[in-house]
């Protein structure tokens, strides 16, 4: 086998990085359109990450977030995006860049992308459950509540959290 000069999976991993890129500024400059909604996963230990302690304390490793109905202050850049959210009631700003994004789904579209952030792409829409099947309804999270207070989040409209497995084949 050859070596190569290229590396073909970091740049397809950049590429479709960008794709998200895109779809996010599209809402940043017109908002969601139709049932249009994200989940995103990203590393909460990522370089440039930054979320409230609390958070990367309840996930020391992943992270999904939702962005649906309540969010704001949407701002995308080169590198990251910044969003506003609210856990607890409380509102939080979280920066998180391109590069710490492990997952991207719009079950709306039945579209996503999954990453693998050590050597490339993981997967596709065309050959993974995320892409297809991923029947989640955006006003319930896919993992049951473990404290009052985090039944009381979902009840009134807070940030929703929810794991990665939720939208994989078991």
């Amino acid at each position: 086998m050859t070596d190569t000069y290229f590396a073909y999976d970091k740049l397809v991993q950049n590429a479709l990085k960008g794709v998200v890129k895109e779809v996010l500024q599209q809402v940043e400059k017109s908002g969601l359109q139709n049932e249009h909604h994200f989940y995103i996963a990203f590393r909460t230990q990522a370089d440039g990450v930054e979320i409230p302690k609390h958070l990367i304390e309840r996930y020391p490793d992943e992270i999904t977030i939702v962005l649906q109905h309540r969010f704001w202050g949407l701002k995308v850049y080169d590198d990251r995006f910044e969003v506003g959210l609210s856990f607890n009631r409380k509102p939080e700003h979280l920066k998180i860049p391109f590069d710490a994004i492990i997952a991207f789904a719009d079950p709306s579209a039945q579209f996503a992308l999954q990453f693998d952030g050590e050597t490339g792409l993981e997967a596709t829409p065309e050959n993974d459950s995320l892409g297809r099947g991923a029947e989640v309804n955006p006003e319930q999270d896919a993992v049951a509540p473990d404290t009052e207070e985090e039944q009381s989040d979902r009840d009134g409209g807070d940030a929703k959290v929810v794991t990665l497995d939720a939208f994989r084949q078991k």
